[in-house]
């Protein structure tokens, strides 16, 4: 993992590139939970793989929009841009292209897993949820360490707002309290700050209130807590 520090307060003069760590944690947390649950579902249990299957599903969704975004906004700018540093977005735009590939293997798995939910099903996709995150987490820590700071000084603030709108914009909308919950839960105080003041008013208000009370719901009926 990189260990490369930004700043946990956003600017208005340069993209608060923090916010990317912010949500790759999310990502490293829920792809490296849902494949030991997939594995402990019992054979025949398809109450639990339905509620699993529809949580890899949010996330995956989640992932899909997210490096959207980035295809859309961030690499165009910085290949235009970041010279002499083209050659590395092109290696992130190759591990885009390896992550994307192995989540279409996931689908098929994970549709047939939930509609028979054997030991040996889930283990194999289990496994492949395992090789999907070994590439992404390769792909997330090349881009914090490498990419961002390129981000923070090529790319506008309008630009780096615009690559969440891009996939806020195609998702559903009941979806987002859980997705903004899962990117807040590991938030230090300033950073849960700093993420909400980027939302409208009213958006606040429901994320800290109804939202959270779905996000919880929604934890405890994933993890078992």
């Amino acid at each position: 993992m990189s260990t490369t520090a930004f700043s946990t307060t956003p600017t208005t003069d340069r993209p608060w590139v923090h916010e990317m760590v912010i949500i790759h944690r999310a990502f490293r947390r829920e792809f490296t939970l849902l494949p030991r649950l997939i594995r402990d579902v019992r054979s025949g249990d398809t109450e639990r793989a339905a509620t699993l299957a529809g949580a890899l599903r949010l996330v995956l969704g989640g992932l899909h929009h997210h490096h959207t975004g980035e295809d859309v906004v961030l690499w165009p700018a910085l290949l235009e841009r970041a010279a002499p540093s083209t050659g590395l977005v092109e290696t992130m735009q190759a591990q885009h292209e390896v992550v994307d590939a192995t989540m279409e293997q996931v689908q098929p798995l994970l549709d047939a897993w939930e509609q028979d939910p054997t030991t040996a099903r889930g283990a194999e996709l289990a496994d492949l949820l395992d090789r999907l995150a070994a590439a992404l987490f390769e792909h997330l820590d090349l881009e914090e360490r490498e990419i961002l700071p390129l981000a923070q000084r090529h790319i506008t603030v309008a630009e780096w707002n615009s690559l969440g709108e891009q996939g806020i914009e195609e998702m559903d909308q009941k979806q987002l309290p859980i997705l903004f919950g899962a990117i807040l839960e590991e938030c230090s105080p300033e950073e849960r700050r700093a993420m909400l003041a980027k939302l409208p008013l009213p958006v606040r208000i429901v994320l800290r209130t109804i939202g959270a009370r779905q996000y919880r719901r929604y934890v405890s009926r994933v993890r078992g807590q």
